[in-house]
């Protein structure tokens, strides 16, 4: 039999609504009375009702994060981050998938913020459409977008990665270089903005490829056009490490040898690319840190205080196989 709210005082000697307070924590009591009541209810095996929480409270116990695709690791290793903090502070996290659906973020965003107390964003919207997220009465925090007035937000410099990639492929003597785009991604113009300027100022141009989504198929798909086109590449940096393996992968098919023939990187440094052939060149971005900081960041908004509006997370180069030449090939 579920133990009733009732039991517990009386098997702390105390009142019902002192049990009310201690539980939704809208009060402190002195460490005996306290320790009491978590003695019955650990006695009791009692579970309070979420709902009538709730009601007392005015806040939900629950955080709300949308992402773009459910199915890319990069938004689950953020996941993993946000639940991670939220577990320790009692907090339940729902998820909401977008699709890469732009146009259905607004309508998902307005139905979630009712049944949560905060938000955590890493969706396609645009920086400057994010204003209006202020309008649900909910705190958010905006994953991966620039600095904004008004805005609780964190990301890793994309311009900055998109450099060190453009450097580290100088360095090993690429001279004819590719850009696999994902249009209107969050981070997308400005990581090939990063590598084009550093390309530029040794004089070599970077041409540009586009793919419909950040998967490994579209990856796979999109390789034959670059490398049998009439003057292919030797060095390609993808916008993320999906579309980078699934590259490497069509590139083994049609007989091209990495990173012999041609180099390949990515960005967000996943776990896959441990497991491609050869292992995968990428910038970590801290995937994972940045859902535990983003919760942080709302759990400290959610108590009054006064958090950081921005975070900078530091994007770091990960050099594998994929792009390192051997030694008498840089020398030529």
């Amino acid at each position: 039999m579920v133990a009733k709210i009732n039991e517990v005082a009386a098997a702390a000697g105390v009142s019902i609504g002192t049990v009310s307070k201690f539980i939704n924590k809208t009060k402190r009591f002195s460490p005996d009375v306290e320790r009491r009541i978590a003695e019955a209810i650990e006695q009791l095996g009692y579970e309070s009702n979420p709902l009538a929480r709730s009601m007392a409270t005015g806040q939900t116990g629950a955080v709300g994060v949308v992402i773009q695709d459910i199915l890319n690791p990069y938004f689950t290793a953020m996941v993993k981050g946000v639940n991670r903090i939220a577990q320790r502070n009692d907090f339940v996290v729902l998820i909401v998938d977008a699709d890469e659906n732009r146009k259905g973020e607004r309508p998902a965003l307005t139905k979630l913020s009712r049944r949560v107390d905060g938000l955590i964003l890493n969706t396609s919207m645009p920086d400057d459409d994010l204003r209006w997220t202020a309008s649900l009465g909910k705190p958010v925090v905006a994953v991966g977008s620039a600095p904004r007035d008004g805005l609780l937000t964190l990301h890793s410099d994309p311009v900055r990665a998109g450099e060190m990639l453009g450097q580290h492929l100088l360095m090993e003597k690429y001279q004819r270089f590719a850009y696999i785009s994902l249009p209107n991604a969050r981070g997308d113009d400005e990581r090939r903005a990063g590598a084009e300027q550093v390309l530029a100022r040794a004089g070599l141009p970077l041409r540009t490829f586009s793919v419909p989504r950040a998967t490994v198929a579209d990856g796979e798909r999109v390789c034959a056009s670059v490398m049998l086109s009439a003057e292919p590449p030797d060095a390609v940096i993808c916008y993320n490490d999906m579309i980078a393996a699934g590259f490497i992968k069509e590139a083994e098919r049609l007989g091209i040898s990495i990173p012999h023939d041609v180099a390949v990187c990515g960005f967000d440094n996943l776990e896959l690319g441990k497991l491609t052939s050869p292992t995968l060149t990428s910038i970590d971005t801290e995937t994972e840190r940045a859902g535990e900081v983003a919760m942080t960041t709302l759990l400290d908004a959610l108590a009054g205080k006064s958090p950081d509006p921005h975070t900078m997370l530091e994007a770091r180069l990960v050099v594998r196989e994929s792009t390192v030449r051997p030694r008498d090939a840089r020398r030529r």
